[in-house]
């Protein structure tokens, strides 16, 4: 084990004698640790050592430390997702993020936030994670730049529900999505208002009518 085995499911304000400020940290883990029967039935109960008993107005100073809720820009990919207990806290994290305007989730194992809504949020990155559909992603009505590359997602069924949003640049590469005939023009014929797409900008066959296909395939006997 490392030296550092009975510190991982301390928070870094809970190390004494530490020189880390909290702003140094670019991707803070946000997890709480098990319980002390789960680290009993863990064989790790060596941990307990370490762990002390926090009282109601350290719980409150501890939040207010955190202050997620003033927070405008966060960096909180490769969290390392393992169990059950910090994909919840994860999220309880994100629902405090009340004033957040740029948020990356990269390489997350996330596969649902639709429960989330993040009401000031312009930019957000969740590449690398689960996702299978639009639905799945939090509630961003404000959002200008959304990056979804290297996710799951095979139809564009949900789409639309952006179609109301400021959305002006989408990433969807290495999605399976992408391969879908007339990606492009699906897209932007759901999304009038998006400028970029995948790194490239509208082009004039994008503007294309749905069912151009059709006119494609006739022929013309004379």
């Amino acid at each position: 084990k490392l030296p550092s085995d009975s510190f991982k499911y301390l928070g870094w304000c809970d190390i004494e004698e530490h020189c880390v400020q909290g702003n140094q940290l670019r991707c803070p883990r946000v997890r709480e640790g098990p319980s002390e029967e789960e680290l009993f039935f863990r064989k790790e109960e060596h941990t307990l050592r370490r762990r002390k008993q926090v009282t109601d107005p350290e719980k409150w100073e501890k939040r207010l430390q955190e202050n997620w809720e003033n927070c405008a820009e966060l960096n909180l990919s490769f969290q390392d997702l393992g169990d059950l207990y910090q994909v919840e806290n994860f999220k309880r994290i994100l629902r405090r993020l009340i004033r957040v305007e740029k948020l990356w989730l990269v390489d997350n194992s996330l596969t649902d936030l639709s429960a989330i809504k993040l009401p000031r949020c312009r930019e957000l990155n969740v590449n690398k994670n689960h996702f299978t559909s639009f639905k799945q992603l939090p509630k961003i009505p404000q959002i200008q730049h959304l990056s979804l590359a290297e996710n799951n997602i095979t139809t564009l069924s949900g789409i639309s529900d952006f179609r109301h949003t400021p959305l002006e640049s989408l990433i969807l590469k290495r999605n399976p999505c992408e391969f879908q005939e007339r990606y492009r023009q699906l897209v932007f014929s759901n999304l009038p208002n998006l400028k970029i797409l995948d790194g490239i900008p509208k082009l004039p066959e994008d503007c294309s009518p749905p069912d151009v296909r059709f006119f494609y395939r006739m022929c013309t006997i004379l």
